[in-house]
């Protein structure tokens, strides 16, 4: 006998648990415990269980011999896996095992959780442990020492991969007799196990999960919604480590291409909210072929750049949403300015705008039975940089919806795409307006139809006539586009983006050129002079 390194294996009930313990059972150099704070948790709460009397006839009441002998003490095995379920172990007791010995924690949803254990007895908020596993997640990251999280259905879908994984974690090598275990009541399970084991005990592997669900007992719907939110922050956590094809229902890209946007607070409906959980209702109209308004603003030197004109523009915009109020312009400004203070986001900053039309409650064209008084805003603030200070690449395509255009401009490596009309003239890019320089003149297209109604477009206009140049507004080929000794766009989050290449053609010599010099420049002292001053708070 002599010392052995403990490995805390935290978890919710009906998660798979037992599953895994037999899993590390099958390692030559490991010893297990199966959930050594289960009795106390019963002496003290008074929980009813049919082995309630014989588990407390075999556990003494005394914790610190329990942690000393049982969890600490010496082992015949190099490792020992305790198998622990957050919520039976006492709050100040996990503490001080948080402090010793290597920890992870395993979680399910509890979607699945839920039916599970409602099969052996009655659910509890307190029985499932969400909060408790998480307040395990923070304290060890306190520490220094933030555990590896793992999901349930990774390790039911790809096992070794997960497995493996998680021994590298831990700092042990993975043994391929963790895949396997023989059928049927372990030595070391806790006398529970005839009520609570019945599934493992036929198993011999993980097994994948049920392609259909069992129906969901819904007299459980509170409790799954009081689980969700801390679910949902642990499974933020986990590594995605499965070597199978990606799952055709990932929902997001754990990498976010802009790290110092990653953590931000974003505005939906009437408050500021983590950006990591921030959400609208699946029954909002704009996901049930209703409507959506957007906007978009920028905020320089403490102020918002033409931010008036911008909420002329979305409120305008919002008079086509079937609702029967819209927010007033003056609370639309305070949950932008709220949103930009609380992200320290006064300076180079982006902004987008939603206005979502009402919960539409039932199927069909009928707003009867709709919320039309409710319109959530949503303000998502980033902090912006320069993209395409160089100047950027444009391929063509002919007129077909705007969102297309973006998507064949990443062909290659052009950045967007120019649409060009039916009758043959360019129009615009999708999302913004362009304008090109022959021989010192300055030309735009003058088809209404073709150029956005641009507050971006509207200002560099402005910038012209002030700069002494002349403007010629003109239908205008793609062909002159091409041959043109400038290009550049118009937006407002690029500003004025140079355009140094059309579809592999060169636009004059490769380079930004000294009109879209002057026009870039003219812009920059705009935005330093002007804007509306977003509050200062001086209580901070």
């Amino acid at each position: 006998m002599g010392d052995v390194e403990v490995i805390h294996a935290w978890s919710t009930p009906r998660s798979l648990s037992t599953s895994l313990m037999y899993s590390f059972a099958q390692r030559d150099d490991m010893e297990i415990v199966d959930e050594p704070f289960y009795a106390n948790f019963l002496r003290v709460t008074g929980v009813e269980r049919p082995y309630r009397d014989e588990l407390l006839s075999r556990t003494a009441p005394d914790l610190n011999k329990l942690v000393n002998e049982v969890i600490f003490g010496p082992g015949s095995k190099k490792y020992r896996y305790c198998k622990q379920i957050a919520y039976e172990c006492p709050p100040g007791m996990v503490s001080e095992l948080l402090k010793k010995g290597k920890h992870f924690i395993l979680i399910r949803n509890p979607i699945n959780i839920l039916p599970s254990f409602h099969k052996v007895s009655s659910a509890s908020f307190l029985e499932l442990g969400y909060p408790g596993l998480l307040a395990i997640y923070t304290e060890l990251s306190e520490l220094g020492a933030a555990p590896p999280v793992i999901n349930a259905e990774d390790l039911q879908n790809d096992p070794e991969a997960v497995l493996r994984g998680l021994c590298e974690d831990l700092g042990i090598p993975f043994q391929a007799s963790m895949l396997r275990w023989e059928a049927g009541p372990k030595e070391y399970d806790g006398v529970w196990a005839p009520w609570w084991y019945k599934g493992v005990h036929k198993s011999t592997c993980f097994f994948k999960p049920r392609k259909y669900p069992p129906a969901f007992p819904f007299e459980l719907y509170d409790l799954l919604e009081q689980s969700m939110p801390f679910y949902d922050m642990l499974n933020s956590k986990v590594k995605k480590r499965t070597s199978n094809s990606p799952s055709p229902f990932l929902l997001y890209n754990d990498i976010h291409p802009a790290p110092n946007n990653e953590r931000t607070l974003v505005w939906v409906g009437s408050e500021l909210v983590p950006s990591g959980i921030a959400k609208v209702s699946v029954f909002d109209w704009v996901l049930r072929g209703g409507g959506i308004v957007l906007e978009g603003l920028c905020a320089y030197n403490g102020k918002v750049f033409k931010l008036d004109e911008h909420l002329d523009r979305i409120l305008y915009s919002s008079e086509a949403l079937p609702v029967n109020q819209i927010l007033c312009k003056e609370a639309i400004k305070e949950a932008i300015f709220k949103t930009l203070i609380s992200n320290g986001m006064t300076n180079s900053s982006c902004i987008k705008l939603a206005l979502i039309c009402c919960k539409k409650v039932t199927f069909g064209k009928c707003t009867s039975h709709d919320d039309l008084h409710n319109c959530t805003l949503t303000v998502v603030a980033e902090r912006k940089k320069p993209i395409y200070e160089a100047g950027m690449k444009l391929t063509t395509i002919s007129a077909m919806p705007n969102n297309s255009s973006n998507l064949q401009g990443d062909v290659g490596e052009a950045k967007d795409a120019i649409i060009i009309g039916k009758d043959v003239f360019s129009s615009k890019i999708n999302a913004t307006n362009i304008f090109m320089v022959k021989k010192g003149e300055v030309f735009a297209t003058n088809i209404a139809k073709s150029r956005l109604p641009s507050i971006t477009y509207i200002t560099v206009v402005e910038i012209i006539n002030k700069e002494n140049l002349t403007l010629n507004e003109q239908a205008i080929t793609f062909s002159e586009f091409r041959t043109a000794d400038e290009v550049w766009a118009t937006g407002t989050m690029g500003e004025i983006t140079p355009v140094v290449m059309m579809d592999g053609c060169v636009i004059g010599n490769g380079e930004v050129g000294p009109v879209t010099k002057r026009i870039i420049a003219a812009y920059k002292d705009l935005i330093e002079e002007s804007g509306v001053a977003i509050p200062v708070n001086h209580d901070a």
